[in-house]
């Protein structure tokens, strides 16, 4: 008898990533390949930092603080060899109505208290339940957020002069923008189209060169050498410091905690919800498993010194974390040097910010509302199915006009009675049998007829596997998770689903990726025991040939994946 497994302890549960990679033997040759991954992250980071900083109403240097302390700190603590922490266009939106209402002082408060927040669902082991927050309500309030920072860059993208404080709700918001569209400045909307047109171009011909960077440039030394006549870091904020402020402790008298509660809470979500995503984009990309409660806890730490050292909102940021795995960083060492190189960027360069137009740093935000916007993924949700639809819809609409929040708890209530829904009209209902039942000859129903077939247990070429039960979002990440980690690598996988009654969009989606991966190793899928209502939802999803082939049984599967596999004669 086999001793069961030994449960892991707290210390190595939630043992930083950085000293699992120091374990490992960390090499010359890696700190040399963190210093290129961390200088090309940094040199990301610098112009969204301010974009994101000013399009949330406050200094662009704040956004300079949260990139230095939350992203070092998220590195230093995390859960995730590539997370790289900092602020992110996610959060503008609820930052924005925070300052507006509260001012700096509230917002560095709600800032410090959802860092405890995040803290404590790290320690408590919640942050699994993240998880459970459904793929179309992931989808609704990232296009939502996407849609209020482009609305909220619009002013500075024309050159428009308001009568009046520009209104945060989105129609009021649009109504006022109409109405000074008359006062819209040549120079700003020719700095905006530089800025942009610049960043697509080297996108497109030199992928890997930083894009924002370079445009952002251009179009600085454009506004100074033909003095147009646009608004600058400098004639808005009066420059960028060239050192880190002094920590202190915001007021946290009980009357402040209270009033600033609501704001910490969503902060919180939604920076464990960005984190652990941009934690999962990581996996996909480089093979290796996050600890989501580590993590959590590190965003939580980083959130707390983010606030001391005047800093906004730290979360895991997708596309710098992205462009990390694929500048080659090895561990959290590059995390940690792109926080000193933007450190080393204030100290020599802080100046040159000051002659940075704002139309071109709200040019960097509409080209991240359009990169983060799931266009796709909302048009195939549209498709998939009306339910799925529903929730998007409501999603979106909600974060749009209404608050955030409330998008995201009625998106997920609405994707909980559809889950519940779709299970009840799973339900069979069958004609009554006693509860003693005889015994019945083979061949009866309950029984299979088709013989025992051992070449579906020891066959190296194809592997077969089969998914039982619902297969939804609850238990998407579960099972996407145990299909990553199978330790063969076979020519061909063979995914009976016949025993699933239910398949989401969620569910679609992670087969979707877990067959991506497996066609870059060369592998094929086949699908086995796939309904109508199933075909419809895996089809919506791109799962069609030849991404993946579909046969009626195992064993009609089987035979097509090794007449696949043979040499054509």
């Amino acid at each position: 008898m086999s001793a069961s497994a030994r449960k892991p302890t707290f210390l190595e549960l939630y043992t930083p990533k950085l000293a699992t990679v120091l374990r490992e033997g960390y090499r010359w040759r890696d700190l040399k390949a963190d210093v290129v991954a961390g200088l090309t992250v940094a040199i990301v980071a610098l112009p969204l930092s301010m974009a994101i900083a000013i399009g949330s109403g406050v200094s662009p240097e704040r956004g300079l603080y949260t990139s230095i302390v939350g992203g070092f700190v998220v590195s230093l603590l995390g859960g995730s060899r590539f997370q790289i922490g900092g602020p992110a266009g996610a959060f503008i939106v609820l930052v924005a109505a925070t300052a507006q209402a509260y001012g700096l002082d509230g917002l560095l408060v709600a800032t410090f208290l959802a860092g405890l927040i995040l803290l404590a669902i790290g320690l408590l082991r919640l942050g699994q339940f993240i998880r459970y927050i459904p793929f179309p309500v992931t989808v609704g309030f990232t296009c939502g957020i996407a849609v209020i920072i482009f609305a909220g860059q619009i002013k500075e993208l024309l050159g428009l002069h308001l009568t009046g404080p520009e209104p945060g709700p989105f129609l009021p918001k649009i109504a006022a923008l109409a109405q000074a569209l008359p006062t819209a400045g040549w120079g700003a909307i020719a700095v905006a189209l530089l800025t942009i047109l610049v960043t697509l171009a080297v996108r497109r011909l030199r992928p890997h060169w930083p894009a924002f960077l370079i445009a952002v440039t251009a179009a600085s030394v454009l506004a100074a050498l033909l003095h147009l006549p646009v608004d600058t870091v400098g004639s808005r904020f009066g420059g960028i410091p060239r050192t880190l402020p002094a920590p202190h402790l915001p007021d946290l008298s009980p009357a402040r905690v209270l009033q600033l509660l609501p704001a910490a809470l969503s902060f919180a979500l939604l920076g464990g919800i960005e984190s652990l995503l941009s934690a999962v984009v990581a996996d996909s990309m480089s093979g290796r498993r996050h600890r989501s409660n580590v993590e959590l806890v590190a965003q939580g730490a980083a959130n707390i010194a983010s606030a001391m050292f005047g800093g906004i909102c730290v979360t895991g940021t997708i596309a710098r974390t992205a462009t990390n795995v694929r500048a080659g960083a090895r561990g959290p060492v590059a995390g940690m040097l792109h926080a000193l190189f933007v450190l080393l960027f204030m100290v020599v360069a802080a100046p040159l910010a000051g002659y940075i137009p704002l139309a071109a740093l709200a040019a960097v935000l509409a080209v991240v509302c359009w990169t983060m916007a799931e266009k796709h993924a909302f048009a195939v949700l549209l498709r998939a199915s009306r339910g799925d639809a529903a929730v998007v819809l409501v999603t979106f609409l909600l974060v749009v006009f209404r608050d955030l929040t409330q998008g995201i708890l009625f998106g997920f209530g609405l994707g909980a009675l559809l889950f519940l829904h779709r299970m009840a009209q799973a339900v069979e209902v069958e004609r009554p049998t006693p509860g003693s039942q005889a015994d019945q000859a083979d061949g009866t129903e309950g029984d299979p007829t088709t013989p025992y077939d051992a070449a579906e247990s020891s066959d190296a070429e194809v592997a077969v596997f089969r998914i039982s039960g619902a297969f939804f979002f609850g238990s998407a990440a579960a099972v996407g998770a145990a299909l990553d980690e199978i330790g063969e690598r076979p020519r061909a996988y063979v995914i009976d689903i016949s025993a699933s009654p239910l398949i989401d969009s969620t569910a679609a989606a992670t087969i979707a990726g877990f067959a991506k991966r497996a066609r870059k190793r060369g592998a094929a899928i086949y699908l086995t025991g796939v309904g109508p209502a199933a075909l419809a939802t895996l089809g919506a999803h791109g799962l069609r040939p030849p991404l993946a082939r579909f046969a009626a049984t195992v064993p009609e599967a089987m035979a097509m994946a090794h007449a696949g596999l043979e040499p054509a004669l």
